[in-house]
């Protein structure tokens, strides 16, 4: 690693790690601060297929002494890991806001995130549980245990930059995995100090190796291939719908379950009772917090019709409040920075002629923010980067807008009338990831809860936020099922082993041999069925 000197700060030079080495071959790319293009944030390699292989090999090599350590004493270094990641906190805050545009109070929960997850996965160390089973037989024992998948294949969005690699990375070594890490190529430089303060708080080299690389016939679509050459036992993936359905093609035909963290249209409804303080407020931060690049942002505001002219009111005057800027410069007012890369902005762009073409209305929003298209409430220079507009739309269920992922600061607002006609809205799109109602009626709150399609649903809250002890992930077009954070997580980096310990010194044969099977008042069935 090297630093050069840069705008907002320094700037790396970092190489791939694989094992002990750090490696600069490749095609040097650079990222730089979406808010401020000016300034360099890090120079990276690309990974060539190579690379990506040798990096699985060292995984190999490292796994055979990773995953006999006791589990207690892996839990112990991810004990160490979050007393590094609090002291190194604000440095890393400062680092996301410049390389991912987020502000800083949202840069600091990704942190914490991370932290939270390593003091949980510190003690699930000594909670690696399996069971003891009784047997049928006299003089023999029965036990389950689990065991490490072996070398894991992940590849990581850059929307959450520590948080979500945090999910994966901390329960697979816990769980004495050893992997191989292509971050997302909008992260290089906070992907690079995450692995090196893991191998500061202990782990040896070999055990998480990172490449870097972009997506489609480059290093994330090589490191796929590795299911292909036997070189991976598991995948990890965080990013689109359409990429997830490919990478699980590749794991099936593997034998492999990957997890698979994808993309959502979330709904978050208001009915009639509900109290429209709280809704707006919740909606508000659901929609356009973190510039709507979240995959639990909300899609689809649905509306109860007694109240719906109201709430819009109400919510279109917290949009028109709506902070954007540079959040560097910043650091405590505004609600969103940038699009996190040019590829995110042109995708939100053309949603405009979507709504448009589909005859949605549209509240407000006027596509990207610029010197000569000047947000009113923007903060700093808006042609350093690239920001867009709160939009705000009227639409209705099979309208593109309405079903298709958009990602970026935009939101419908969907008239229904009753809960009925609300809970059919919701899950009239396909995905399945978070979910919000807002009502102080028990009966409507069970209903929404027990007939939502969603992995993730609030009541009275958001559709954004996790916990690290509560499982996040969807269903559909969101996830195949697997789940990321608490303890269910396990289930997706270990694999059931049982074990039966003979102690009568003869065979014993289950289901022959047990005494039950001795007839007791034995009947001539042959007679009676002649």
């Amino acid at each position: 690693m090297q630093t050069l000197s840069s705008k907002y700060g320094k700037a790396l030079e970092v190489g791939h790690l694989v094992g002990s080495e750090e490696i600069f071959d490749g095609e040097v790319q650079e990222r730089r601060n979406p808010a401020d293009h000016q300034d360099l944030v890090c120079r990276f390699p690309t990974a060539s297929k190579d690379i990506a292989r040798r990096a699985a090999q060292v995984a190999k090599k490292a796994f055979e002494d990773w995953s006999r350590r006791p589990a207690p004493v892996r839990g112990a270094v991810l004990l160490e890991l979050a007393r590094v990641l609090t002291r190194e906190k604000e440095t890393l805050v400062r680092l996301m806001v410049r390389e991912v545009g987020k502000t800083f109070k949202e840069a600091g929960g990704d942190v914490q995130e991370a932290i939270d997850t390593a003091v949980f996965f510190a003690s699930e160390g000594r909670r690696l549980y399996g069971q003891t089973v009784p047997s049928e037989m006299a003089h023999k024992e029965l036990f389950t245990f689990r065991r490490p998948v072996g070398v894991v294949g992940m590849i990581t969005a850059g929307n959450f930059p520590i948080a979500v690699p945090s999910w994966k990375l901390i329960p697979a070594v816990l769980a004495g995995n050893t992997v191989v890490w292509k971050p997302s190529d909008d992260s290089p430089a906070l992907s690079y100090v995450f692995t090196r303060l893991f191998e500061e708080a202990g782990l040896p080299p070999g055990v998480i190796n990172l490449v870097f690389g972009g997506g489609q016939e480059s290093t994330g679509q090589w490191l796929v291939e590795l299911m292909d050459e036997g070189l991976l036992g598991k995948f990890a993936f965080t990013g689109s719908t359409a990429v997830g359905c490919w990478i699980g093609e590749v794991a099936g035909r593997n034998l492999l379950r990957p997890t698979l963290e994808l993309g959502g249209k979330n709904p978050l409804v208001v009915l009639r009772d509900a109290d429209l303080e709280q809704a707006v407020e919740g909606a508000w931060w659901s929609s356009f917090a973190t510039g709507g690049q979240r995959c639990t942002s909300a899609g689809n505001l649905i509306v109860d019709a007694p109240i719906y002219e109201e709430f819009k009111r109400r919510f279109l005057e917290k949009t028109e409040a709506t902070l954007v800027g540079n959040p560097f410069e910043n650091p405590k007012s505004l609600t969103y920075g940038p699009f996190i890369n040019q590829r995110l902005f042109q995708r939100w762009n053309e949603h405009y002629a979507w709504g448009e073409a589909d005859g949605a209305k549209l509240l407000c929003g006027k596509g990207r923010i610029m010197g000569s298209n000047l947000y009113p409430l923007f903060k700093g220079n808006p042609d350093a980067g690239i920001f867009g507009w709160p939009t705000v739309w009227e639409a209705k269920p099979g309208m593109r807008q309405f079903e298709q992922e958009i990602f970026g600061p935009t939101i419908n607002l969907v008239r229904v009338e009753g809960i009925e006609a609300a809970i059919q809205a919701a899950n009239a799109h396909s995905y399945g990831l978070s979910s919000a109602v807002y009502t102080n009626r028990r009966d409507w709150a069970y209903r929404f809860k027990t007939e939502i399609k969603a992995g993730m649903t609030s009541i009275n809250n958001s559709t954004v936020g996790a916990e690290a002890h509560l499982p996040f992930g969807g269903v559909r077009g969101s996830g195949n099922g697997t789940r990321e954070s608490g303890v269910w997580v396990l289930d997706e980096y270990t694999y059931w082993q049982s074990v039966n310990e003979e102690y009568a010194g003869k065979l014993q044969l289950a289901q022959m041999d047990t005494a039950y099977t001795d007839a007791k008042t034995p009947t001539n069935w042959s007679e009676l069925l002649g």
